[in-house]
C-alpha cells in the first residue's frame, strides 16, 4: 500500500493552503467535507470524474488542508481543522464562510 504525504503541522504554508483552495472546485470540495465531517470521495458532489477528484484531493492533502484515511479500498476525508487552526487561526472558518455567501456557491456554479 502506497503511504500519502501529509505535511506535518509546522510544514503547513499559507501560500499552500491559499493556492489549494483559489481552485472553484477544490474549495466546492473543501467546503463539502466541512459541512459533512469525514466522507470518502465518492460522497462527495463535485461533478467531476475520479482522475480529477484525485488530483483535487492529492493537491489539499500536499497542502496541510485535508487528512486522507485509507480503509480498505476506500479513502476517508477529513479537513484538518484543528492543525490550520492552530497553525493560521481563523483563516480556514473566514474562506468556507465568504465561500457560503458566495454567488458561485448559491447557484452552484464552478
Amino acid at each position: 500500500m502506497k503511504i500519502l504525504f501529509h505535511p506535518d503541522k509546522a510544514d503547513i504554508h499559507l501560500s499552500s493552503i491559499l493556492y489549494a483552495l483559489s481552485d472553484p472546485v477544490r474549495l466546492s470540495i473543501a467546503a463539502e467535507i466541512s459541512r459533512l465531517g469525514e466522507c470518502t470521495c465518492g460522497g462527495i458532489d463535485a461533478n467531476v470524474v475520479k482522475s480529477t477528484m484525485s488530483h483535487h484531493v492529492r493537491t489539499m492533502r500536499e497542502a496541510g488542508v485535508v487528512q486522507v484515511r485509507v480503509q480498505g479500498t476506500q479513502r476517508f476525508l477529513s479537513i484538518r481543522s484543528a492543525d490550520l487552526e492552530e497553525r493560521f487561526p481563523g483563516l480556514l472558518s473566514s474562506i468556507l464562510n465568504a465561500y457560503a455567501g458566495s454567488d458561485a456557491h448559491s447557484s452552484n456554479v464552478l
